[in-house]
């Protein structure tokens, strides 16, 4: 009966072993982050911390999964693809998060306003205009509205919005 234990020992062990050597599936890490934006989701699978705050030099996971070297080594090749926009030209790119915020963070509008870009049209709090200041794009926030500064070629924003 010793030598059953130890030969069931021995195979536990080996199980063991063997399911350790296996490839681990890849964790999903896709998530939505507040405002509906897209995120990373940390280790604990409840944190999803906005795109654009990954690899950021904060630790925002409480493992610092967000920060690690194989994620962050070359950005953006390192990136998950859903954590990454490319602008127009094909060396600039900007968080996922960025695409679609109402800011010019590609620094073309190709964030905003391209066709790959795929934005809705300007929310509620946002007036669709041709922007003269290039921090925008083709809405200007409603904050702006009759500020007596003109951020729309038109005038629109002093006048209408």
């Amino acid at each position: 009966s010793a030598l059953a234990l130890l030969v069931l020992t021995a195979a536990v062990a080996s199980a063991v072993a063997a399911l350790t050597l296996l490839p681990r599936a890849p964790v999903n890490r896709l998530c939505t982050a507040p405002n509906n934006r897209t995120g990373f989701l940390c280790d604990d699978r409840v944190t999803c911390v906005p795109a654009s705050w990954v690899c950021d030099r904060v630790s925002n996971c409480r493992n610092g999964e967000d920060e690690q070297e194989q994620l962050c080594g070359d950005l953006p090749q390192s990136l998950p693809g859903y954590l990454v926009f490319y602008c127009s030209n094909p060396r600039s790119w900007v968080y996922a998060d960025q695409r679609c915020n109402g800011m010019n963070d590609c620094g073309d509008c190709s964030d905003e306003t391209w066709s790959w870009a795929a934005c809705p049209p300007c929310g509620q709090e946002w007036w669709s205009c041709s922007p003269v200041h290039f921090e925008f794009c083709s809405c200007i926030p409603r904050r702006l509205c009759r500020d007596g500064i003109q951020h729309c070629r038109g005038w629109s924003d002093e006048f209408l919005c």
